[in-house]
């Protein structure tokens, strides 16, 4: 089975507040060259890792993991909303086949996404009905969270389950690396925003807008320098990147829940979306990298990443 990766961080605050044109024309050229080798590599079937932003789940049942075998995009921060091209047989059958490995992988048969899974697609394929995909998300901001090796399990048994699909498959991350946007926290929040969090009560769009322009304001605020958010870790994200080059998968093991926090910042934990599709791709055996774009954005409250692989001897 042909099998590729595609790691790219997501912000909702790309087009909205900006860095200076020749960072965004950097950026620009690391997201054309991932285009350009997912043409070249031409895959049916896309898995896509990636977070929720409490959009489409909340603590009243907070999984560490949940496949689709339908999603709808509400379509936050601009992104596009409706249905998700889903695979609905193949996505049937790798959760099937994690499940036989003893993952226990919830399902759901209506998956609400937001712009962590919205963006890739459209930022990659041109729209979220472009290419079948299988959605499987992955708790990056929600604590409490289960260890990283479990994260490692559920790539590695996705990625075996999807060595039966005779299909040519792309593994894609949508998160990280560091960062510390304005996300509500549970533990310590007032009555109505703890509601709101264990609920999931849809906002109104002048909520969502309100909502949203906090968001752009701590954005500028972030890359002012007049903020108590944690700063992006360029030293961190480096050395996740080069555990992800160097094929060293179990090294995430030893990664405790405090040390990415406190690193990585509040959703730092986003990068387990980058080691479920790193996982899944070496599950066929080694990898290599084939390219690599890192820059730390404040404007986007992000250490925004892009990055390709392919199975040895693809390359």
């Amino acid at each position: 089975m042909p099998t590729a990766l595609v790691g790219l961080s997501h912000s909702p605050l790309i087009g909205k507040n900006d860095p200076a044109a020749d960072v965004v024309a950097a950026v620009d050229e690391a997201v054309a060259n991932a285009r350009s080798f997912i043409r070249e590599f031409a895959p049916d079937l896309v898995v896509l890792y990636a977070p929720d932003h409490y959009n489409g789940f909340f603590y009243r049942e907070m999984p560490p993991f949940c496949l689709a075998t339908e999603a709808h995009a509400v379509g936050d921060f601009g992104s596009a909303a409706g249905a998700l091209s889903v695979d609905s047989a193949a996505a049937t059958a790798l959760a099937a086949g994690a499940l036989e490995q003893g993952v226990d992988l919830t399902v759901s048969a209506r998956m609400t996404v937001d712009h962590g899974f919205v963006q890739p697609l459209q930022v990659l394929f041109g729209g979220i009905d472009q290419v079948p995909v299988v959605p499987i998300f992955v708790n990056g901001v929600a604590a409490p969270f289960g260890p990283v090796s479990r994260v490692r399990a559920l790539g590695t048994a996705v990625g075996r389950a999807a060595a039966d699909l005779g299909r040519r498959v792309l593994f894609l991350g949508s998160g990280g690396l560091s960062h510390d946007p304005p996300v509500p926290v549970l533990a310590g929040a007032p009555p109505r925003v703890a509601d709101a969090l264990i609920e999931g009560h849809p906002p109104t769009p002048e909520q969502r807008a309100r909502g949203e322009e906090r968001v752009v304001q701590a954005g500028r605020a972030y890359a002012d320098g007049s903020t108590t958010m944690i700063p992006i870790n360029p030293v961190w994200d480096q050395l996740v990147l080069d555990t992800f080059a160097g094929g060293r998968l179990e090294d995430v093991d030893s990664w405790t829940v405090e040390w990415m926090g406190a690193e990585g910042g509040g959703s730092g934990h986003e990068t387990r979306t980058w080691v479920a599709a790193f996982s899944s791709l070496a599950a066929s055996g080694p990898y290599a990298m084939t390219s690599r774009f890192y820059r730390p954005i404040p404007e986007w409250i992000a250490g925004f990443a892009v990055a390709t692989a392919l199975p040895l001897g693809d390359g």
